[in-house]
């Protein structure tokens, strides 16, 4: 791992390829899941693309990726198209292509997107963060030896929910709330806010306290935040909440949610995960 640039940020780094709108990037070791790179750090680097596009509107406003196929080891192209620009928001179409074991390029992610120019508003919300402890009072999650590469880039401390490692099938309820950040601490953007809102371990490991093959399938992100909030945020801790809603036939949804230390939403989630009997 470089000593000179954030994980994060190697993870997200891309390289215009000379034809509009188009980008490289290496899949990432240091986020690396089950077979493939985590789905958070594929959506921020779909963030990233829109970001270095030189076309764009505005900051990300909310941004839907649907998880094909598992992107593998090595370079991924992303395209980048802006369709739609209207005087405050823009409307985006994004693909991540691979090559195939012949070098095909194939279609592994598929994502939609709406940057915008926001403006002050009245402003209200009806979801307060919960009441609980504070992030330095609750214990870290220590490094966890032999584990999927990519939860050793967060730092957890779990208020509650946490996967118990019992696998004993008894059913409970599938809420989790933690304080996380990156590992190491590094300042929150709009691509590392993507990516942490698919932090939570699948829904249907906690309330049935099985781990059975899971993967999501889509996950939309709604940024409430502008620049000025996560600049505020700095690099501490985001209480994260996910809870599960329906869980049948093979699938179930997420909502989520992120606060900052002072209570301020900087975005919710919703997703929709595939999992096996």
């Amino acid at each position: 791992m470089s000593t000179d640039i954030h994980p994060f940020d190697s993870a997200v780094a891309l390289t215009a390829t000379g034809v509009p709108g188009q980008y490289q990037g290496q899949a990432s070791k240091d986020y690396w899941n089950m077979v493939g790179p985590y789905g958070g750090i594929t959506a921020g680097a779909l963030v990233q693309a829109m970001l270095q596009h030189p076309l764009c509107l505005g900051d990300p406003l909310s941004i839907t990726v649907n998880y094909a196929a598992a992107v593998g080891a090595g370079q991924f192209v992303i395209d980048a198209e802006p369709v739609r620009t209207n005087r405050s928001t823009q409307h985006w179409l994004l693909t991540v292509t691979q090559a195939d074991a012949e070098g095909v390029m194939q279609v592994v992610t598929t994502a939609t997107a709406v940057t915008a120019a926001r403006r002050e508003t009245w402003s209200a919300t009806d979801t307060p963060m919960p009441a609980g402890p504070a992030a330095d009072d609750v214990p870290r999650v220590p490094a966890l030896v032999g584990a999927v590469e990519w939860l050793n880039r967060y730092e957890m401390r779990f208020v509650d929910g946490i996967l118990s490692m019992k696998e004993d099938g008894a059913e409970r309820d599938s809420l989790t709330r933690l304080w996380v950040r990156d590992n190491p601490p590094r300042p929150l953007d709009f691509a590392s806010l993507a990516a942490v809102s698919d932090v939570f371990f699948p829904r249907v490991w906690l309330r049935r306290a099985k781990r059975v093959p899971a993967g999501t399938v889509s996950i939309t992100v709604y940024f409430h935040a502008g620049r000025e909030e996560l600049a505020a945020a700095g690099d501490r801790p985001l209480l994260a909440q996910a809870r599960g809603q329906e869980f049948r036939n093979g699938f179930f949804d997420q909502t989520a949610q992120l606060w900052s230390e002072s209570g301020v939403m900087l975005a919710s989630s919703h997703q929709i995960v595939y999992y096996k009997e």
